[in-house]
């Protein structure tokens, strides 16, 4: 199949929401025609790293606060991965091309898989999940607000008339870049999952999804209180106390 069908022009503007921004000293990743402006925070050498990719309409820059705080207190270095076109970055959103970044950002890191532990919130988690493909041995998964099936989603917003190819061929390229059951299935890692009941955008029942496929490494936590986009402000302390708890135990 031809990958290159993810990157055409009507995903890119119906699917993704990029905002610009400036960085103060990135961490920059080179990739295929773009320069990606990620950031760093490094507090101990010795520490295990979480990478970090957001959810649509967000940036690095909106995780450099408290967010990256926490983590610093809790001993575990912070990577925020940026996309395409999304902040400082060079290039645009293109969601083929997007998926092909993982395994350079991962790479630059330059730390032992089992070093690294993957964390994608809503649309950031297909690249989480994209990263077990070049490092299946990382120490760790975090899906928050996560999406299970990637073809759902971009039938909410195209047709595969409107890009030219069948509904066979567009599911067959979607499975071919990202394969998030089989990636899931195969990971032999710790899994913690994170949604809230009232996600309105991205429905329960892909966290449920993610869980059954992951198995008896994985850990679910549906949460009663707060949305999509609020899932972290209405349950703070019981949801950075999961994540804590799930890091120690890695």
């Amino acid at each position: 199949m031809d990958s290159s069908i993810l990157n055409h022009r009507l995903i890119s503007e119906r699917y993704f929401f990029p905002r610009p921004s400036q960085l103060d000293r990135p961490f920059w990743v080179d990739c295929d025609g773009a320069r990606l402006a990620c950031c760093y925070h490094e507090c101990n050498s010795n520490a295990k790293t979480l990478v970090f990719f957001h959810g649509n309409g967000e940036i690095v820059a909106d995780y450099q606060g408290d967010f990256s705080l926490l983590f610093d207190q809790m001993g575990y270095n912070l990577f925020l991965a940026e996309f395409r076109g999304y902040g400082a970055s060079s290039g645009q959103p293109q969601l083929g091309r997007m998926l092909d970044d993982v395994a350079t950002i991962l790479d630059a890191i330059d730390q032992p898989q089992e070093n690294l532990i993957l964390f994608g919130r809503s649309v950031g988690s297909l690249f989480a999940i994209k990263g077990l493909e070049s490092h299946p041995n990382v120490s760790g998964l975090i899906l928050e607000s996560a999406i299970a099936n990637m073809m759902e989603r971009l039938l909410l917003r195209v047709s595969p008339s409107e890009l030219g190819v069948s509904l066979d061929e567009l599911q067959k390229t979607v499975v071919q870049q990202l394969d998030i059951k089989r990636l899931v299935e195969s990971y032999s890692g710790a899994t913690l999952i994170l949604h809230t009941q009232n996600d309105g955008l991205i429905n329960v029942r892909h966290a449920q999804q993610l869980a059954a496929w992951a198995g008896e490494n994985s850990m679910l936590e549906i949460f009663s209180q707060g949305d999509h986009n609020s899932i972290m402000t209405e349950n703070f302390h019981e949801y950075f106390r999961l994540i804590s708890n799930f890091l120690d135990s890695l």
